[in-house]
């Protein structure tokens, strides 16, 4: 029986409670699950890859079939390939992600026939959340405790101050 793998990539900067969630439903539906550190030349990224990938490995190190990976400026699914990986997960808050989300998976599936995209819907209580907010509550000394691991929390503090 073929392994079913899956890539959840993202540029978790930095990794909230929502990618938890998503990364561990994903972990239930598949035999193991990368967490993808990619690039997002869109962002300005507050935490390193290296930085993010430590984040993850911590946060994350109760998930045994869950390994984290850093792949920066590549396309996703020749990372899933690289990873004999089948499924791409993709967390959806909202229509706007949906409609983001769903054009990407087109763009991917033309690329590689053979990877299909997964999208879970966001646990209510993490729909409205984002790493841009997440990150803006946080410089200005809010509570983002119920947002983040804790150890995410404790690295957002000493970067920001």
């Amino acid at each position: 029986m073929t392994k079913r793998q899956a890539i959840f990539p993202g540029s978790f900067d930095p990794f909230t409670n929502g990618h938890f969630n998503t990364v561990e439903r994903a972990s239930l539906m598949f035999d193991h699950v990368y967490i993808v550190v990619s690039t997002n030349t869109s962002k300005k990224e507050l935490f390193s890859v290296s930085e993010k990938v430590d984040l993850i490995e911590t946060a994350i190190k109760k998930l045994d079939n869950v390994t984290v990976v850093a792949e920066v400026n590549q396309l996703t699914v020749t990372v899933a390939q690289k990873y004999h990986a089948n499924f791409l997960v993709r967390g959806i808050r909202n229509n706007q992600d949906f409609e983001y989300e769903k054009s990407i998976s087109f763009m991917n599936r033309n690329l590689a026939p053979d990877i299909d995209t997964v999208f879970l819907l966001a646990d209510e209580k993490y729909s409205s959340i984002s790493s841009t907010m997440i990150k803006e509550v946080a410089k200005f000394g809010g509570k983002i405790t119920d947002f983040v691991p804790e150890n995410v929390e404790q690295a957002l503090r000493r970067k920001l101050g």
